[in-house]
């Protein structure tokens, strides 16, 4: 593997690849530390230390895809999100509305008019979104009485709002940039940099934990500790499997006389995979359950205040509904990304069929059949990931910073970002014949 990066540094278009990357990344994270004008910083981060600690509110998942700059209220405080939103809302509305269907299906032209579409939506959010976060600055009654906007008025939400909503365009240029120049997805690897970000803090707390140097001061035993990092690296080989887990359906395609020439005749497959929706259902689940957590941070109702405190994560009251929403999302979004009945007539119409099955609708039953069947075990095997830090946090006292490196959202996404990033530098050193970074074998990506 050590050679395989050496090798990808020698050629001068990968090269050049990967230090665009790296310098886009950089220019990310400097960004990030960038505060907005007109707010106190080191009082809104004593309130969201307060308030969430990380997890419990949707601030956390917020805060970690924007790599902490939530909590500071960076110019890049809204991150990527409303990137996220935007391209799920128009991943929904393409399913829904007839003209996005026909649009998504005209090739290269539609996807390029959809992305433009998504863009115009990720602006509009993240105006949305700014606007309504600096009005909820400017209220003291928010903060305990504390007083976090010194000059609020109009000239502080029109200034809140141009510096949030271009910091969120700016990011979606960088992740454009990334893509196109240099290597690997540019979304996802802008989200991977803020997680990892949190990195060294994480492992900061474990160090003062097991305070090797002063054992007075000590909270975990060092034997604790390496059994901790035994764990995660079985939780990275587990989401690997779950990443790269599929069902291939064996497709054969008849021969046809087309003018003088015979086509087709080969035989090829379907893959389906075990985690179709990646980390969209945690998401989505997160999303649902932390809401009444989060509307409690904010309304002293005691109603409110009292389903907030039964749905504390790793308690049994949070993560069951957890599992079942996580579960729910996933054979939602395996029914929404995938269409048994197109890919079905697609086949029919240019001669292929799966071997043992009529062509046409028991084609797509038997793929809607394939579809259930692997959803439900992808679906609680990405539970279990997804509840894995709580677990730990709840039954042995770890933090959760350092928790969150042990499953859930943050390594699903960093695991999945670092496999098809390898892919695509793989690809590229076999096309010019030099050894990839398995000897035996090939990586596969999470969409080949």
């Amino acid at each position: 593997m050590i050679s395989a990066f050496a090798n990808a540094f020698k050629l001068p278009d990968l090269r050049k690849k990967i230090l665009v990357t790296i310098g886009l990344l950089v220019i990310y994270r400097l960004g990030a530390h960038v505060p907005t004008p007109g707010i106190d910083g080191s009082k809104l981060a004593m309130f969201f230390e307060r308030l969430a600690q990380g997890q419990g509110t949707l601030f956390g998942i917020m805060n970690m895809f924007s790599g902490g700059a939530i909590h500071r209220l960076t110019i890049f405080a809204l991150g990527i999100m409303p990137y996220i939103s935007a391209s799920i809302i128009m991943q929904l509305l393409t399913v829904v509305i007839p003209q996005l269907e026909k649009l998504a299906k005209e090739g290269e032209m539609g996807r390029r008019k959809i992305t433009q579409y998504t863009r115009y939506g990720t602006v509009g959010l993240a105006i949305m979104q700014s606007f309504f976060i600096s009005l909820w600055l400017e209220n003291p009654a928010h903060f305990g009485g504390v007083q976090m906007v010194p000059f609020p008025g109009i000239a502080f939400r029109l200034m809140t709002v141009l510096t949030l909503t271009t910091g969120t365009a700016f990011i979606m240029w960088l992740g454009e940039q990334i893509q196109e120049k240099g290597i690997g997805n540019g979304m996802s690897l802008i989200i991977s940099a803020g997680i990892l970000s949190g990195m060294p803090s994480g492992i900061m707390h474990l160090i003062s934990a097991v305070s090797p140097f002063d054992p007075g001061k000590r909270t975990m035993d060092p034997l604790a500790a390496l059994l901790m990092i035994a764990v995660m690296i079985a939780a990275i080989v587990a989401v690997i499997m779950l990443t790269q887990g599929e069902r291939k359906i064996p497709v054969q395609y008849a021969k046809r006389i087309v003018g003088r020439k015979v086509v087709g005749g080969q035989a090829t497959y379907i893959p389906f995979k075990v985690n179709q929706g990646g980390v969209v259902p945690i998401i989505f689940a997160q999303s649902i359950i932390l809401f009444p957590a989060t509307v409690a941070a904010f309304l002293p109702n005691p109603m409110i205040q009292q389903v907030a405190q039964s749905l504390r994560p790793g308690d049994w009251m949070y993560t069951i509904p957890y599992v079942f929403l996580i579960v729910f999302f996933c054979y939602f979004y395996a029914a929404i990304s995938f269409n048994p009945i197109d890919v079905a007539d697609n086949m029919k119409k240019y001669g292929g069929f799966i071997p043992g099955v009529r062509p046409g609708r028991p084609t797509a039953e038997f793929f809607d059949y394939i579809i259930n069947r692997i959803t439900l075990p992808g679906g609680f095997f990405l539970a279990l990931i997804a509840v894995f830090p709580d677990m730990l946090t709840k039954w042995m006292g770890v933090p959760h910073i350092v928790a969150d490196f042990f499953g859930g959202t943050a390594l699903l996404i960093v695991v999945g970002v670092a496999l098809d990033t390898m892919k695509q530098i793989e690809s590229q050193l076999l096309m010019r014949h030099y050894e990839g970074f398995m000897k035996r074998g090939r990586i596969r990506g999470r969409f080949s």
